[in-house]
Order: structure tokens, then C-alpha cells, then sequence
């Protein structure tokens, strides 16, 4: 029996709570790496061509399928159109939050981990060599950081839409901002002078992240900086996760659906640049462009505590701030994945909330135990088809992030381009009589374009080109 579907009290709420789950670690540790890697200003410059025509597609497409199936994404696409495709869509969507919550509850209680050491004065000591592997490779203190985490997100969820997700996200968004707004201008005004008496400021590291840098470049690594931005764009706006089809199943029938989205568009786009500001400049001054080759936990936990041990004693201070700017990011993001899960879990099988989100909360833990224990106990090396080794934790990434999420969003371009037709998404938009000033866009990306780049990033992201010794992408 279906339950009386609660909403959120706003557009504002719908946008901060989808911005939340948009501000996630990869706006923080990897668009900074690849905005460095891929000419600067030309990278970003390709990011927002990219963020307003297939972002924006495959954004409405989720966001419009939750509106007018009012239904999580278990039984949002069969509600569309009953039939194989419905069901295996369905049924991918919700895997995928399945595997992406128990490691970004494991990184959660790294981050966590570091909030504390860095808001107890210790900071000096994270930027040894040695501290974060030593960290992630004991028995038990991950996992007391990982369960803490959990259950932090696990209680905002238990609350309930308006009272949890909404209400955590317009106290934790605003704050967020402040906090990267503030080390975004200290890290821009920075300078360090090095042994030989050269200077370096913030400006210079500006200058790398924002003026176009065509040094060596070729048509095969200007494909790459284009799979590059679409990648980073698609992993940041938490698509083919179920969340935004989640949460735009509680948005109500009468707000304006297409200024909510553009709205998210801005305000992902706006904190990926200033994560940018945030750390390239700042690595930049005290590393050089060396600083600017590591990405992900070696460039959160390793490469920046020895950029704020640099800092003297701003760096405690610094670093507090960053890490309590990061916490509130994956706290954000982990319990709109968390959400993707549960209303599937209510929809379908008529789940309580409680009863849901203990469940689900449940699995994570046991799963996100066995990630922990990926670093000591249950420690293996596995090669992937791109070539790169990993643990436990990369293998659940690489399934549900390389493998599954292109393949659900190719899946909806057909089923919404070419079997229900682009107008099903179109009419959803406009029911209030507002127009969606990209209709046509909208119309030739979902049909055309979108599963095109799809397919490539697909190729790139799951290694089969690796594996068929296809160089072209990697310049």
C-alpha cells in the first residue's frame, strides 16, 4: 500500500538539498587536479559548454522522472513505462547507491578523523609521510570513525524529508559556503618565499587554474580535456545514482521545475570553480606544479596537511576549516545516496521510513566494514581493465562509478529519447506554464549527443579501451 508522500516545503529546499548532494568529494579532490592538468581556463571553459548542454540534459531528464513519478527510482522508470528496460533501470538505479554509500561512509570517517586532528591542534602531525596510511591500515579506529559518520547521516534520514534532508541542508549548505568563500580568499592572497628567495603568491597559482594553457597541445589531448570535463561533471551532479530522481519525487507539483534546475546547474558549477580557488592556488605556492599531480584521498589526506604544515600556525586553523568545509560536503552527498536507497526501499516494498533507513543503514555498516578492513585484514591488490591496482573500496568504485552509471544513463537517453520521446521530460517542465528556454538543446543532446559522449566516457571509465591497447584518449 502506497504511503502519502511528504514534499519539500519549497523550491529552495529541493535546490539546496540536490546542491548538497552535488557538493561531494569530487568537486573538492578531483576537479582541482584535472582543471590543473588539462590547460586551466580551457578546462573550465570545456566544463561549462559541458555543464549547460549535457549536464543540463541528463539533470532535467532525472529530476522530471522523480516529479512525475512521484516515486523513488526503483519504480520511477517502470511507473513511466512498464517493461524490461523499466524494471532493469530501475533496478541499476538503486545498486548503484547500494555499492557508492558504504566507501563514501569509510571516506566520510577518514574526513572525520581529520576534522578532529587538525580542530585539536594537531595538525602537524598529518602531515607526515606515513599518518594516513598508517591511519587507514589499523583494525579499528576506521571503522569507529566510519560508524560515527553513518550514523550521523542515518539520523538526518530517519527524521524525514522535510525535517532531515531539507533542514540539515539549509543549515549545512550556507555554512559550506562560507567556509569555502573564506579559504578560497586566503588561499588566493597566500604567498612563500622558497630557499633560492623566490616568491610565489596565490595569484600565480590563480593564474594556473584560470588562463587557458595550450603548451603541448594536441587534437588527441584536447579529446582527453573533453572526457576529462565531461566525467568530472557527470560524477558531480549525481547522476545515474537514483538521487536526483529521489529528490525530485518530493518536489511539489506547483514549483517551477526549470528554475530549480538551472539553479543547481549554477550552484555546482560556482563550487567546483571555487574549489579550484580553494586548492590549486595553495598547492601551487607551496608545491609547484608537482603539487598538482595527485587527486583523491592523496591529495586530500596526504598532499594538503603538508600545505597547511607549510602555513605555520594559520595551518591548524586552515585545515579545521577545510576539513569541516569537506565533513559538511560528504555528509550532504552520503545522505542523499543514502535517500536514493531508502525511498526505493518505501516505495516498493512499503517500508516505514524507520524501518528503511535502519535497514539500508544496516547493509552499509556491514559493507563499509569490509571496506575498512580492505587496508589490513582483507588487504588484496586487484588490477583493473584501466590498468590501475586497487582494494576493496576501488573495486566498488569502480563497478558502481565506471561501470553501472554510464550504463543507466545510456539506458534512460533510450528509453526517454526514443521510446517515450523527449516530450514526456519537456511537458513535465512546462506543466506550470513555465518554458524551457533549451527545449531543442534538450531534444538533439537526450536523443543524439548525450548517449555518444555516454558511450565514450563509458569506454574510457571502464578500461575497455585500455584493454584494446586504444591510446588516442590518453594524448
Amino acid at each position: 500500500m502506497q504511503q502519502k508522500r511528504t514534499s519539500f516545503s519549497g523550491g529552495l529546499g529541493f535546490v539546496l538539498a540536490a546542491a548538497g548532494s552535488a557538493v561531494g568529494l569530487g568537486n573538492i579532490w578531483r576537479f582541482p587536479y584535472l582543471a590543473a592538468k588539462d590547460g586551466g581556463g580551457l578546462f573550465l571553459l570545456v566544463y561549462l559548454i559541458l555543464a549547460l548542454t549535457f549536464g543540463f540534459t541528463l539533470l532535467t531528464t532525472e529530476v522530471a522522472i522523480g516529479r512525475k513519478t512521484q516515486q523513488g527510482p526503483l519504480t520511477a522508470y517502470r511507473n513511466l513505462r512498464p517493461g524490461h528496460l523499466s524494471n532493469a533501470l530501475g533496478i541499476l538505479s538503486v545498486i548503484v547507491p547500494f555499492l557508492i554509500l558504504p566507501y563514501y561512509c569509510s571516506i566520510g570517517g577518514w574526513v572525520l578523523k581529520y576534522f578532529i586532528v587538525f580542530i585539536t591542534g594537531h595538525g602537524a602531525e598529518a602531515a607526515s609521510d606515513d599518518f594516513f596510511n598508517s591511519f587507514i591500515s589499523q583494525k579499528a579506529e576506521p571503522i569507529i570513525y566510519m560508524a560515527i559518520f553513518l550514523v550521523i547521516i542515518a539520523a538526518i534520514i530517519f527524521i524525514g524529508v522535510k525535517k532531515g534532508i531539507e533542514l540539515s541542508s539549509k543549515i549545512l549548505i550556507p555554512i559550506l559556503l562560507v567556509l569555502i568563500l573564506g579559504i578560497a580568499v586566503f588561499s588566493v592572497f597566500i604567498s612563500h618565499t622558497d630557499e633560492t628567495g623566490t616568491t610565489t603568491t596565490g595569484l600565480d597559482g590563480l593564474k594556473v587554474l584560470f588562463i587557458p594553457n595550450f603548451e603541448g597541445m594536441t587534437i588527441a589531448k584536447f579529446i582527453q580535456t573533453i572526457v576529462d570535463a565531461m566525467g568530472q561533471l557527470f560524477f558531480s551532479l549525481s547522476i545515474a545514482m537514483g538521487i536526483m530522481i529521489a529528490y525530485g519525487s518530493y518536489v511539489s507539483k506547483k514549483d517551477n521545475l526549470v528554475r530549480s534546475i538551472n539553479q543547481i546547474e549554477i550552484f555546482d558549477t560556482l563550487v567546483a570553480f571555487l574549489a579550484g580557488t580553494m586548492i590549486i592556488p595553495a598547492v601551487y605556492v607551496f608545491m609547484g606544479m608537482d603539487g598538482m599531480t595527485s587527486s583523491g584521498p592523496s591529495l586530500m589526506f596526504v598532499s594538503l596537511p603538508k600545505v597547511f604544515a607549510e602555513m605555520g600556525w594559520a595551518g591548524n586553523i586552515v585545515g579545521a576549516a577545510f576539513f569541516a568545509m569537506v565533513l559538511f560536503a560528504a555528509i550532504t552527498s552520503a545522505m542523499s545516496i543514502l535517500e536514493a536507497v531508502v525511498s526505493s526501499l518505501i516505495d516498493r516494498f512499503g517500508f516505514s521510513r524507520k524501518a528503511a533507513t535502519i535497514s539500508e543503514s544496516v547493509n552499509a555498516l556491514i559493507l563499509a566494514v569490509i571496506v575498512c578492513l580492505g587496508y589490513n585484514i582483507l588487504f588484496f591488490e586487484l588490477k583493473f581493465p584501466t590498468g590501475r591496482s586497487g582494494q576493496i573500496l576501488d573495486l566498488f568504485d569502480y563497478f558502481s562509478n565506471s561501470i553501472l552509471m554510464p550504463i543507466v544513463s545510456i539506458l534512460t537517453c533510450i528509453l526517454i529519447g526514443w521510446i517515450l520521446k523527449p516530450q514526456t521530460i519537456i511537458d513535465e517542465c512546462q506543466a506550470n506554464g513555465e518554458k524551457l528556454g533549451r527545449r531543442r538543446l534538450y531534444i538533439i543532446m537526450i536523443r543524439y549527443i548525450a548517449p555518444i559522449f555516454l558511450f565514450i566516457l563509458f569506454l574510457q571509465s571502464s578500461g575497455i579501451l585500455h584493454l584494446l591497447g586504444i591510446k588516442f584518449l590518453d594524448g
